[in-house]
């Protein structure tokens, strides 16, 4: 190689992880770290890759001003401080290391839970300020106590294992994860997350902060924990309302908890949270050991030597790599995609087991594995949050125990492409199918019934006894409350049967509309799916 490719190092990795990407001197390293945005300005213009962790923000000027760059690896799983959406216009992959933390997170949180049940930390204190206190800081035993785990990916998996070897029965809530996936891991599956809180006497948070799960843990859920319940969350600030667990703390319903992570991070020196007695604090130190910062750094040196040197893609969080001939084929397909994924999550039963791709026509001429990992992020997207990329996806649907599967038809039928997309849960199976009209897509099919709707906005689906004024009513009960039609399609199995209504709507209708159109007994389902 003539001129070899530069990777500045912006911030401090591992040095194994230095080493890693200096190997065979097939790139050129330049470690510059604590540098200003100014100062990186100067230094970019000529790197191909740039590798930082948390500290240096990878802003919209700097990947301006870098005119080589073809990747940019963060150091960790979070990457809010690189502008990802300015990246991918430009064509930069972004990677991170999802994997590295895995085993501390998981030690660190039962840490947590070991500390708040024998009060190691108030032990501790009282005694090193000259106080001998035994009987006021009894603990309790994990042995025989049940443990309430919210989310069940690679950490929640990995503090299940641990919790079970400590004699623990282990009750997860995770609405993604199949039963197949939950036996193998030997834990209970819970369908609501009530029926966790109200039987667990440890709760540890796993899942990733989504507008799902924001304050997963509000004062309404807390009332219905078990009295002298123990909460641990290494996960993400703000899956609980902070002040809602302060006053459950200081009421005793909550007998201890334990954060490693914060709302507003680092925590205020005012924050309530320093003067409660029975909690344990910790500043975000669930990857802070010294083997997941070197799995971290040779991780992500590897990623980005990889991705320079070989043209292979690990962990990105956009776009994975193609020819600009390839993305010009299949790019259309790769946005609808995602769109009938994102719709088919929505429509789909809970604990889906089984996801089906098929392409039919023209589509099959081309790689469609991009296009199937598109479906997957859109389809993944509400169990996992922005941490689901186009990449990771395969793996995070084998992690919740779904099988992806794809068939070909070579014959479209009425489209000279079509892709439909179906969901099997327990035997209960829904889909939905698209096509382009041209350049335009649409979605052409919902559970086999032939439709025509926009795949954008505010999607209304209605399955209904098919019986005359049934549009009217639907109709006036939308613009009573300011509700307004833009497309309506219609479908039916036979006359007087079951009708399939499909609407585009200017905006999305409360809860209480929605309540009042599921009561009437000609309605059998009514869903609404937002894109």
């Amino acid at each position: 190689m003539a001129t070899r490719l530069k990777v500045l190092v912006a911030d401090p990795i591992s040095p194994r992880g230095i080493e890693e990407l200096s190997r065979d001197k097939c790139l050129e390293v330049a470690v510059c770290m604590e540098l200003r945005e100014g100062e990186i300005l100067k230094l970019v213009g000529d790197a191909h890759g740039i590798i930082v962790r948390s500290q240096t923000k990878i802003t919209a000027e700097i990947l301006n001003a870098a005119k080589r760059l073809r990747v940019v690896g963060r150091a960790g799983v979070g990457v809010d401080n690189v502008d990802v959406e300015t990246a991918t216009r430009r064509g930069v992959v972004v990677l991170n290391a999802p994997g590295a933390n895995t085993v501390s997170t998981a030690e660190h949180t039962f840490s947590l839970l070991l500390g708040i049940a024998r009060n190691i930390s108030r032990a501790d204190a009282t005694l090193k300020s000259g106080v001998w206190e035994r009987k006021r800081l009894e603990g309790v035993e994990l042995y025989n106590k049940t443990l309430g785990v919210i989310g069940m990916g690679r950490i929640g998996s990995e503090l299940s294992r641990r919790a079970i070897a400590f004699g623990m029965r282990v009750l997860a809530f995770d609405p993604y994860l199949s039963a197949a996936r939950a036996r193998g891991l030997q834990v209970e599956l819970v369908e609501e997350i009530n029926d966790l809180l109200s039987a667990a006497d440890f709760i540890t948070l796993h899942t990733p902060l989504t507008a799902e799960t924001h304050h997963i843990l509000n004062a309404e859920r807390l009332k219905k924990t078990k009295s002298g319940v123990r909460i641990v969350n290494c996960a993400r600030g703000g899956l609980i309302d902070e002040p809602a667990l302060i006053e459950a703390l200081q009421s005793g319903h909550v007998a201890g908890a334990a954060l490693d992570v914060f709302e507003t991070e680092p925590l205020p020196p005012d924050s309530p949270l320093r003067s409660v007695p029975n909690i344990l604090l910790t500043p975000h130190l669930g990857a802070s050991t010294a083997e997941a910062q070197e799995s971290v750094g040779i991780e992500i040196a590897q990623s980005v030597r990889a991705a320079l040197l070989e043209g292979t893609i690990r962990n990105a969080v956009n776009m994975p790599a193609l020819d600009a001939k390839t993305l010009a084929i299949i790019g259309p397909h790769l946005r609808f995609g995602e769109k009938l994924g994102r719709f088919l999550s929505q429509l789909a039963p809970r604990r889906v087991d089984h996801l089906n791709i098929n392409y039919s026509g023209k589509v099959n001429e081309v790689d469609t594995t991009a296009i199937t990992r598109a479906v997957l992020k859109g389809f993944l997207q509400a169990a996992g949050g922005t941490e689901v990329n186009e990449v990771n996806a395969p793996a995070f649907a084998e992690s919740l125990g779904l099988k992806i599967t794809e068939t070909r038809l070579s014959a479209p039928g009425d489209y000279s492409d079509m892709l439909e997309i179906s969901a099997t849960a327990e035997g209960t199976s829904v889909s939905v199918g698209g096509a382009f009209f041209g350049a335009t897509p649409r979605i052409v099919s919902v559970n086999s019934r032939p439709v025509e709707a926009r795949p954008s906005g505010v999607v209304l689906v209605l399955e209904n006894t098919d019986r005359p004024g049934m549009v009217g009513r639907i109709g006036t009960l939308l613009g009573n409350r300011g509700v307004n039609i833009a497309t309506m399609s219609l479908s039916r199995n036979q006359a007087g049967g079951t009708a399939l209504t499909v609407l585009n709507l200017d905006s999305a209708p409360g809860e209480d509309l929605l309540d009042e159109i599921r009561a009437s007994e000609d309605i059998r389902n009514a869903q609404i799916i937002e894109l």
